[in-house]
């Protein structure tokens, strides 16, 4: 049972990571309270995660959930003790800093909770009935949001260009044209897959 790792960033996407240990590379799934923490490495970077490691009858290909500190691996542990809330979608709902989360089951804010992404107000107030009155240490946690890393928009073009251009078969020059007439048209694109989205969109609407 795998529950720490640590290693160099090999690859990086929005919800997981490849995390380079020992000359193997480890898929590691990532809720987004860690993925904000894993935003500001780069390639190459070093990274210490506690993992969860999850596999079951009904998901035979191993699991890796990583968590910056151990806190917040022990609360995703009660979190998915509640019936229906596997780690995967447990993942998923983990957009707010835990000690918020912790603070919303133990006042039983249920409005709250039943925004966190997959639960919805049903099993919002399952989570209450489940956990209220036994995550009050973890409800004393700290916000830990630490600040974003600001969006670098000409390295986002530039790995589209190179996968336009190297994966795709597109001319540079066509390439370099697209390119600038989607960031006109979205301007506060933040990521990769949205600037693809938004070539995709252009094309179609020619």
């Amino acid at each position: 049972m795998i529950a720490y790792l640590e290693g160099q960033l090999l690859k990086k996407d929005d919800d997981k990571i490849i995390l380079l240990v020992n000359g193997v590379g480890y898929e590691v799934y990532l809720p987004i309270v860690t993925a904000y923490h894993v935003s500001t490495k780069q390639c190459g970077d070093s990274i210490c995660l506690h993992i969860f490691h999850y596999q079951s009858e009904h998901q035979a290909k191993p699991v890796l959930i990583g968590f910056i500190n151990e806190m917040d691996k022990d609360f995703f542990q009660f979190f998915i003790s509640v019936e229906t809330i596997g780690p995967l979608k447990a993942a998923k709902a983990f957009s707010s800093p835990v000690g918020e989360i912790a603070r919303a089951i133990e006042d039983s804010d249920a409005k709250f909770l039943g925004k966190l992404k997959g639960i919805g107000p049903r099993l919002a107030q399952k989570i209450i009935a489940s956990l209220h009155g036994k995550v009050a240490k973890f409800a004393l946690m700290k916000e830990d949001h630490p600040p974003q890393k600001p969006v670098d928009s000409s390295e986002i073009e530039k790995q589209v260009m190179e996968v336009l251009i190297i994966q795709l078969g597109y001319k540079q020059a066509d390439a370099k044209r697209m390119i600038a007439e989607a960031a006109q048209r979205r301007p506060d694109f933040s990521n990769p897959e949205e600037l693809f989205e938004e070539l995709y969109r252009g094309q179609n609407n020619k």
